[in-house]
């Protein structure tokens, strides 16, 4: 039997869920033949829009003149805030950001009116022209500008735990210090688009690239000035969004609506590449302060964290993002005394947003940069360090109360993944290279990952999902989640072909639309797979099992008697066709369609006290990597990967490691090359590919071996799995880690000056601290 060719609770034997499927859209991807928005067919007399955005960062809008836009050959129409008809709102809870600048301006790029033309090339052209006039005010671009002028988009919050400062103090060993964190650029290969065709009696249906369906339908009902009923917005799928597209793919989707709604044609927006990353909001990024307190073995006995968070010009999804943070600024360690504080401090930048992981990654990386800092500090082996401080027996409690009660998982993934690495052998090798080479420099670490799953907003831990059997033995399937590449639709349909026993070319899933399965949570938070699965498990044994009693009475057998395999209905040594049972369900005036609902059970979180269960589960994981620098350039590469990551009994295994290995280069990449710079005008400058760099196929390790842990998840979720869609990300810590390992190698006992990201630029700087500290 393979890893994860196991058999379902309960001793059944299964025929799709557990086995390696292709995704449902790969070889429409590969022959370029997956249709994304874009390549829709535009219905005649469809518009295009452009943007015209604000040249300050800070300011009183005092004039806009569009005369030259408006006589540009083509233009239809041109549009600001005086057009909104509804409320000039697209934030989506606070109600502080407007689709359309009025009166002041709150970034560089902030948009203030929007061209429809009959060409994209005719909107762009024209939107150029726009003359707007900002008196300007000194932006806050930085965190220190923010603090200084005491600016935050949401009120301070704090988990305590004990008295923090009277246990450091007591400690034997004490260090203090301060970390930044950068912020990353979310990069999809499909942009932010949309395309809105007005129909009968002001109804808008709204084609949009969204993790969120939902807010998508508010956002453009609250443009409008309609009640959401009369808006449908759909999307088959995303080219990417690792949460770039939960809440900010409104606006786009509003501007297309509003545009619809004033020329009465269809009305189209893609965002150009720079213009999306001017235009769009990051990763969180952060300066941690921090001071902790510590025995002779390492092990905390007292923690202060302040993450200060740079969430640009509005709230947007700021307190859940740096919530998060804090939920995981423990990692995978037990802290007795605790201060974990935040600020969420308001910048003249865009608007920060999701990002895969949602906070988790940075509260995280502050976490295992201290455990770098005492295991320096102590001359131990940072593993070492890392193990003493795991959660364990009586040692299990979170900072937020909620107790960590599958520790061991975590534990064990830790040491069968340092046998399975040859961590210790290849620290001692790699202590043997550093001694006879000056200039080469290697480092390896090995790190653990703990990920709480569930949204932390509890309300949105729900899902809806809605199954058809035709006549002929034929399903469809339709649920609240969207596809952006992660094979949710695949897996969902493996689930639902399991339920009825039929083959997988038999389940059809449909668009994702809000006139399907109304009032969706966004797919995010790693959640999709647990909440659509059992929504549409739910919904398709509805059917089963209405199925089970005609072919029970047909059988001559009671109803749990029957089995569904093989595109079968079985009892005993007899059988039917599926195809036939679903026709004579039909004959007999049997309802062949079902609605199912889920919500996540045993959550709970009171954010006032800051104690609960905000997580269903935890997914745990752990990843060794080794690396190499440069001390002259700075430069970098990552030689070998060992991960082990648990997904309980996995939906699809060859899903979930891709999702593994995607995740881990990405995470890579953040805490590598990928770095966001501002000027002091608050103006962007990495706003292409010129200037930004992901990682690229060359910078994947050669040596990359990823293994899934063989371990169901305790909770009821289904089949048994775990999420797979974040954690990954968080392996790539031990990239960092490794890095600073090797820059310590130059002055073993001095803590490494590093920030995050590690490009060649921050090595050289943290080498030169490191030896000048000496």
């Amino acid at each position: 039997m393979r890893p994860n060719d196991h058999p379902a609770p309960g001793g059944v034997q299964l025929r799709h869920v557990s086995q390696p499927l292709p995704h449902d859209s790969a070889a429409k991807h590969v022959q370029g033949a997956a249709p994304y928005i874009d390549d829709l067919p535009e219905p005649a007399g469809t518009l295009h829009l452009a943007v015209g955005g604000s040249p300050m960062a800070r300011g009183r809008l005092i004039a806009v003149d569009l005369e030259k836009v408006r006589a540009v050959p083509g233009v239809v129409a041109v549009l600001t805030a005086a057009d909104v008809p509804g409320k000039n709102d697209i934030s989506p809870a606070f109600g502080d950001e407007p689709l359309f600048a009025h009166g002041h301006v709150m970034f560089h790029g902030q948009p203030v009116f929007a061209v429809a033309a009959e060409t994209r090339d005719a909107a762009r052209r024209a939107a150029r022209l726009g003359a707007i006039t900002v008196v300007q005010e000194k932006p806050a671009v930085t965190v220190e500008d923010a603090e200084k002028r005491g600016d935050t988009v949401l009120p301070d919050y704090a988990f305590i735990r004990g008295d923090a400062s009277a246990a450091i103090d007591a400690a034997p060993n004490q260090i203090a210090g301060q970390f930044r964190i950068g912020g990353q650029e979310h990069f999809y290969l499909e942009g932010q688009v949309a395309l809105a065709i007005p129909g009968e009696d002001g109804a808008m249906h709204v084609h949009t690239s969204t993790q969120h369906p939902t807010e998508v339908q508010h956002v453009c009902a609250r443009i409008l000035g309609l009640p959401d009923a009369m808006v449908t917005a759909e999307v088959r799928r995303m080219g990417g969004g690792f949460g770039g597209k939960e809440s900010q793919a409104s606006q786009w989707a509003a501007m297309a609506a509003l545009a619809a709604r004033v020329t009465g044609r269809p009305c189209k927006i893609r965002l150009d590449r720079d213009d999306d990353m001017a235009m769009t909001g990051k990763r969180h990024d952060f300066r941690v302060d921090y001071a902790v307190g510590f025995d002779d073995e390492g092990r905390i006995q007292g923690v202060e964290m302040a993450f200060l968070a740079r969430c640009g010009c509005s709230a947007d999804l700021s307190q859940g993002v740096v919530d998060r943070t804090m939920f995981h600024a423990d990692a995978s360690y037990f802290l007795p005394e605790l201060i974990i504080s935040s600020r969420r401090l308001k910048t003249n930048t865009v608007s920060n947003t999701a990002f895969r992981g949602f906070g988790g990654p940075q509260g995280m990386l502050a976490m295992e940069r201290i455990i770098d800092e005492i295991a320096c500090r102590l001359g131990r082996d940072p593993l070492d360090v890392r193990k003493v401080n795991h959660y364990g027996p009586e040692r299990d409690t979170t900072p937020y109360g909620m107790t960590v009660e599958d520790h061991d998982v975590g534990a064990a993934i830790l040491e069968q993944l340092e046998r399975s690495s040859n961590y210790r052998e290849r620290r001692e090798a790699i202590a043997g290279f550093n001694a006879s080479s000056p200039i080469l420099r290697k480092g390896i670490a090995l790190t653990p990952v703990k990920f709480g799953i569930s949204f932390t907003l509890t309300q949105l831990n729900q899902a809806g999902a809605l199954v058809h059997v035709y006549s002929d033995g034929s399903v469809q399937l339709n649920h609240g989640g969207t596809e952006m590449g992660q094979g949710l639709y695949q897996k969902v349909a493996q689930v639902v072909a399991e339920e009825f026993g039929v083959g997988m070319d038999r389940v059809r899933v449909t668009a994702t639309t809000t006139d399907k399965v109304p009032n969706t949570s966004p797919t995010a938070a790693s959640s999709g797979s647990d909440l659509n699965g059992m929504a549409a498990r739910m919904a398709a044994r509805q059917i089963r099992d209405r199925l089970a009693i005609l072919a029970g009475e047909h059988f001559g057998v009671p109803a749990k008697e029957v089995v569904f395999r093989d595109d079968h209905a079985f009892a005993g040594n007899e059988s039917l066709p599926f195809a036939e049972l679903a026709r004579r369900a039909h004959a007999a005036r049997i309802h062949l369609s079902a609605a199912g609902h889920y919500k996540t059970p045993k959550l709970h979180w009171d954010r006032q006290k800051g104690v609960g269960r905000p997580f269903f589960y935890f997914a745990y994981g752990a990843a060794c990597a080794e690396v190499v620098i440069d001390t002259l350039t700075g430069e970098n590469r990552v030689l070998r990967v060992d991960i082990l990551h648990d997904v309980g009994r996995s939906l699809n295994p060859a899903i979930d490691i891709g999702q593994i290995e995607g995740g881990f280069v990405q995470g890579m990449g953040w805490l590598t090359t990928e770095e966001l710079v501002y000027d002091k005008d608050g103006r962007l400058r990495t706003h292409a590919p010129s200037t930004y760099k992901i990682p690229v196929a060359s910078d994947v390790p050669a040596d990359f071996r990823v293994t899934l842990f063989d371990g169901e998840n305790r909770e009821e979720t289904v089949y048994r799995s775990k999420a797979v869609g974040e954690p990954p990300l968080m392996l790539a810590n031990a990239v960092f880690c490794a890095i600073a390992d090797a820059v310590q190698s130059i002055a073993p006992g001095r803590p490494v000056p590093l920030d995050a990201p590690a490009t060649p630029e921050a090595i050289l700087k943290a080498i030169q601290g490191i030896v000048a500290a000496g």
